[in-house]
């Protein structure tokens, strides 16, 4: 596969809880350089970044990370405070707890909200799949489907685990052809991005790919 076709597919990533301005600013130098799809940063320097990079790069930021417990009313003023800050695109974590707890509408309303507030911005939502169980990731592929979200996304890098190969052919088998497909946590290789797109991704999280095309 064509180096730059993944490049064009990945949302260049640094959310690390130290990580600095100048960390950013260097992400988004990478990401400009290399016409990344975007960068995924916290949300505290989503005004900065945007001002950096003046319509160069899309910014990305997370919503509810990466527990995604905070209150439905919390999130959506999360997500409008992130778009008046210069955001192009919202990854939310969902309410886990609801969803393992059987409450499903909980968790439908909530990304409908979610999604209300970014009107056109994408909308992606991050399942965590590490701690779902295979019934419970095809319930919220449902639910994703039917809530008007863009996408759905494997994981926030932050838990038991990242994406696996499985996990993203089992989104695509079940999502609606709305409904694209991110992989994230852990993709560590060129050959693992390969294989993530092939299997149905479209976007891959990674604070890898980028790097590794810098030492080839």
């Amino acid at each position: 596969m064509d180096i730059n076709k993944i490049l064009a597919a990945c949302d260049h990533t640094l959310l690390k809880p130290e990580a600095k301005w100048e960390d950013i600013r260097i992400l988004l130098d990478e990401a400009i350089e290399y016409k990344t799809a975007s960068v995924c940063i916290p949300p505290c320097y989503v005004r900065p970044a945007a001002e950096y990079a003046g319509g160069r790069m899309k910014i990305c930021t997370v919503i509810g990370f990466p527990n995604g417990n905070m209150t439905t009313r919390t999130k959506v003023f999360e997500t409008k405070d992130a778009l008046a800050d210069g955001a192009d695109e919202i990854d939310m974590v969902i309410n886990i707890g609801r969803l393992k707890g059987g409450d499903t509408e909980y968790v439908l309303d909530e990304i409908r909200q979610i999604k209300d507030a970014c009107g056109d911005h994408i909308l992606k939502v991050i399942i965590e799949t590490c701690l779902l169980t295979e019934e419970e990731k095809i319930t919220m592929c449902d639910i994703v489907t039917r809530s008007g979200a863009d996408y759905i996304k494997t994981s926030t890098g932050f838990s038991a685990g990242g994406a696996t190969f499985d996990d993203v052919k089992l989104m695509a088998e079940h999502v609606g052809e709305n409904v694209r497909i991110k992989a994230a946590g852990g993709i560590s290789t060129l050959d693992d991005a390969v294989k993530f797109m092939e299997l149905g991704a479209s976007r891959l999280g990674t604070s890898r790919i980028v790097k590794l095309c810098k030492n080839r």
